[in-house]
């Protein structure tokens, strides 16, 4: 199945800012996010077709995943 993973802020430092990823079927945010090597403490927010979704969130053909780092500043 295949998956638009869109990736904001310092999770673009090295990567990709957009791409479509072809995945197993049933897998899970937490699964995407140790196939692109980002630790579950680094990610602040993730969204499955604009909506807040839980690590355990499985993904269907077509969505896409923003993930978001957590957010800072003053």
């Amino acid at each position: 199945m295949k998956v638009e993973v869109r990736l904001f802020a310092t999770f673009r430092n090295g990567r990709w800012k957009s791409n479509i990823i072809d995945f197993k079927d049933g897998i899970n945010i937490k699964e995407v996010l140790t196939h692109l090597n980002i630790r579950d403490d680094e990610l602040g927010i993730a969204l499955i077709n604009g909506k807040h979704s839980s690590l355990d969130e499985t993904l269907k053909d077509g969505d896409v995943l923003s993930l978001f780092p957590p957010i800072g500043g003053g």
